[in-house]
């Protein structure tokens, strides 16, 4: 018979419960383009017609492990979100201005994703 999951959760030592606790906060900080879009209820079509692209550019899209940060900020802004693009150092975080502009030139609205 199946059991609930807050029964065995309930089961868990206290220890093993912050561990998962701490994987899931992990796993939800982490996600691919693909499963972000999917939690955002859009399809590959929605963000194409957003994009202005085809449908299969968007799944390129998806699948890129280098894209351009103008690229990916589009990607983002289409899903209604914005990139912020930060370095993480011993010291503490500095979130980084230098492309702070790259999507408010209109050359660049323009242009088909890389």
């Amino acid at each position: 018979m199946a059991r609930k999951f807050n029964e065995l959760r309930g089961k868990m030592s206290p220890i093993a419960r912050d561990l998962s606790v701490k994987r899931k906060k992990e796993l939800l900080e982490e996600i691919p383009l693909q499963e972000l879009r999917q939690a955002r209820s859009l399809s590959q079509e929605d963000l194409a017609a957003v994009l202005k692209v085809k449908q299969s550019t968007v799944s390129k899209m998806e699948r890129e492990t280098d894209m351009y940060l103008s690229t990916m900020r589009r990607f983002i802004r289409a899903m209604g979100g914005t990139l912020d693009l930060v370095a993480r150092f011993p010291e503490g975080d500095v979130k980084i201005r230098q492309f702070k502009d790259i999507d408010s030139d209109a050359s660049n609205e323009n242009k088909a994703p890389a």
